[in-house]
């Protein structure tokens, strides 16, 4: 291995982040787009410009970084959180029609582009486990399908790429479109007038690298090292017993810690965690984009799958923003639970820091949760049905 272009890769990868930040505060249009829509733009574009280098430092660094910075994200982000009884009802209902909507948009789009798809009922049925729980419950009914391990992997290049494109919608003008239309809730981080004053962003790290942020900081650090290091030595037991279950275990036991160590006041009240968070999801969103290489796809054939696909997340999210509407759920809460199942929970504090509210994080985490529970059942059910 290179190691000194690993270390080139790690440092570029931890680096841009901040000076798209500084543009968001210097360049009022670049401010409105946002950090978060920008990294992924910039990623998408050095993916397909041919400037990053290939061969396995890339994947290398890519995979350790995706896989990192979640982890890390949530409990920070989870310490300075307050949690209100009170949203139990809207975070019920947007996980139910959540959930249906998906299967919804699945069973109805089927018999349009089912027929013209290879092993259509195998193909259905993992993009069911994956639009409820995530990757690792596609991967999962894959292997109980017996799917060959060449067609799985297209199927979640497909995914990506579709997916890529819905997360893109949503931060362009889906969360406002959503907001318009549903009642919107007291938003948390969220002061439009001050994010947009004189066209600058808010320097949340301003006062990080004096002697007491630095103290915060590495407290903060080292609290979420241990309640990783916990979740995933809970998580690795638990899938010994059942295999293939360790993301969700880990997921879920990362959200549980993080939430108990939240009541505890001493971590409560320190600074920086949230704005720590936010700077591991800045990084997650430039390295998902970066991987998503239009130029390695095979599009022979896919029409039809592509197709499914989009028929699918249009559909779902439709039917969610209809249900929120009849239910009375609000935009941010309906919007978070249509990402969850369709982009898995890892996204969700991606998108509640596209909205600049932390409110939604833990409706969000806690949804995926059930989708990552329900995801492998539902994937072998619905290809049962329509075998």
């Amino acid at each position: 291995m290179n190691y000194f272009l690993f270390a080139i890769l790690l440092i570029c990868y931890c680096v841009i982040p901040a000076g798209v930040l500084w543009l968001c505060r210097k360049v009022k249009w670049i401010g409105k787009i946002g950090p978060i829509l920008m990294l992924y733009f910039l990623g998408a574009i050095l993916a397909n410009i041919g400037v990053l280098p290939a061969g396995k430092e890339l994947a290398t660094v890519q995979n350790a970084l995706s896989n990192a910075m979640i982890p890390l994200a949530i409990p920070l982000m989870l310490f300075s959180f307050t949690f209100r009884k009170s949203e139990t009802r809207d975070q019920l209902i947007a996980m139910i029609t959540g959930l249906v909507a998906v299967i919804v948009a699945i069973v109805a789009g089927y018999p349009i582009f089912g027929p013209h798809i290879p092993n259509g009922p195998q193909v259905a049925g993992m993009y069911t486990a994956c639009l409820t729980g995530g990757t690792v419950n596609m991967a999962a009914v894959s292997k109980m399908l017996e799917v060959d391990g060449q067609q799985y992997a297209l199927l979640n290049t497909y995914d990506m790429m579709v997916s890529f494109t819905y997360l893109v919608f949503i931060m362009a003008i889906g969360i406002k479109l959503a907001r318009r239309w549903l009642p919107v809730k007291t938003l948390d981080n969220y002061d439009e007038k001050a994010v947009l004053e004189a066209g600058e962003e808010k320097n949340p790290y301003k006062g990080l690298f004096t002697k007491r942020g630095m103290g915060h900081a590495l407290k903060n650090l080292g609290i979420t090292l241990v309640v990783v290091a916990l979740a995933a030595g809970f998580a690795i037991g638990l899938s010994k017993l059942l295999p293939g279950t360790f993301m969700m275990f880990f997921i879920l036991a990362i959200t549980t810690l993080g939430i108990l160590v939240s009541f505890w006041e001493p971590v409560h009240k320190l600074e920086y965690g949230y704005d720590m968070g936010m700077y591991f999801i800045y990084i997650f969103s430039l390295v998902v984009a970066s991987m998503a290489d239009v130029r390695t796809l095979d599009f022979t054939g896919a029409f039809w799958i592509i197709g499914f696909l989009f028929f699918m997340e249009i559909i779902s999210l439709s039917l969610q923003l209809l249900s929120a509407k009849f239910f009375k759920v609000d935009a941010d809460t309906a919007v978070i639970a249509s990402v969850t199942y369709i982009n898995s929970p890892p996204f969700v504090p991606m998108i509640a820091a596209s909205m600049r509210n932390s409110r939604v994080l833990m409706p969000g985490l806690s949804i995926g949760i059930v989708g990552y529970a329900v995801g492998n059942y539902l994937g072998v059910l619905i290809c049962g049905l329509l075998s």
